[in-house]
């Protein structure tokens, strides 16, 4: 089996080239690969490279992900979310290939607070948002058989992300502020490279199980529950802070105006997923103490 990992430089890409290479042949590019190209921003190019690699599976995990960037930047935002997904799709569709994508939480306005199912209507509040739905709608016209997957909140213990960012202003400040009327599930980059390589397994196998999927980490906290849980595991592991958990104060979002609008209720019920592909997703507090006994 030949596959081809777009985005191959991000977060999740870069998870997916661990948890891909005992599928099969793995082809992994980015917008900086030369033999083949891969770059977003040149969407003509890439059913090109579909064309000339030939894979079984197409696992996209690229995309423009600057949420606030995405308001003064529209068309590139649609460019890469939309315009560029759609291309893979219906090269996908042409060499009949299985294509993976992934989505987010942002396509729906954040109200209420009940967790989102995959049926539930759609309404995105930013350019972001409205870019990733356009594009999991020509992923899903142009493509047949595809496994799009929404999730949130993600991070990885490569790269930046939130909880090193609450750790540095740890040290740095006595206190901090931290927004605690939003609500999700934080999901690590290894969880969703490694259910995507269950779930592409099993598709091709069962090609019924193709379709529309939330995949998050269990359970739900805020960004002031997320900022505490943090702190207390670097003191925990001895890691010396000046604001300790008690420190971190509770603000609305209204305390840091954006230019692109946050959804409230980012919580995503994943019960289609577990029961589809037989899995038991673990609570986001596994993965996020997993990741910084890495990374402390």
């Amino acid at each position: 089996m030949k596959l081809l990992l777009l985005g191959k430089g991000g977060q999740v890409g870069w998870e997916l080239q661990r948890s891909l290479a005992p599928l099969g042949d793995l082809v992994a590019l980015d917008s900086h690969s030369t033999d083949l190209h891969a770059d977003f921003s040149r969407p003509e190019d890439l059913a090109e490279t579909v064309l000339k690699v030939r894979p079984n599976v197409i696992v996209n995990a690229a995309a423009h992900t600057a949420v606030d960037k995405a308001e003064s930047e529209p068309e590139f935002a649609r460019k890469l979310n939309a315009t560029a997904p759609g291309v893979v799709a219906q090269a996908a569709q042409q060499v009949g290939a299985l294509m993976v994508h992934y989505s987010t939480d942002y396509v729906f306005d954040g109200s209420g607070s009940t967790p989102w199912r995959e049926d539930d209507a759609t309404a995105p509040l930013s350019v972001y948002g409205s870019t990733k739905l356009e594009g999991e709608q020509l992923v899903a016209q142009n493509c047949a058989r595809h496994l799009i997957f929404r999730t949130s909140w993600v991070y990885a213990a490569r790269g930046g992300n939130f909880a090193k960012t609450m750790l540095r202003l740890a040290r740095e400040r006595d206190r901090l502020t931290v927004i605690d009327d939003q609500f999700g599930a934080p999901t690590g980059a290894e969880l969703l490279a490694d259910v995507t390589a269950h779930a592409i397994r099993a598709t091709l196998s069962d090609p019924a199980k193709a379709g529309l999927y939330h995949l998050v980490a269990g359970g739900e906290t805020t960004w002031h529950g997320y900022a505490r849980f943090v702190l207390q595991q670097a003191q925990a592991a001895g890691v010396p802070l000046k604001a300790l958990p008690e420190a971190v104060e509770a603000v609305p979002t209204s305390a840091f105006p954006t230019p692109a609008v946050r959804p409230h209720n980012s919580r995503l019920n994943a019960d289609k997923l577990q029961a589809a592909f037989g899995l038991k997703l673990p609570h986001w507090q596994v993965g996020v103490a997993r990741m910084l006994a890495e990374t402390l």
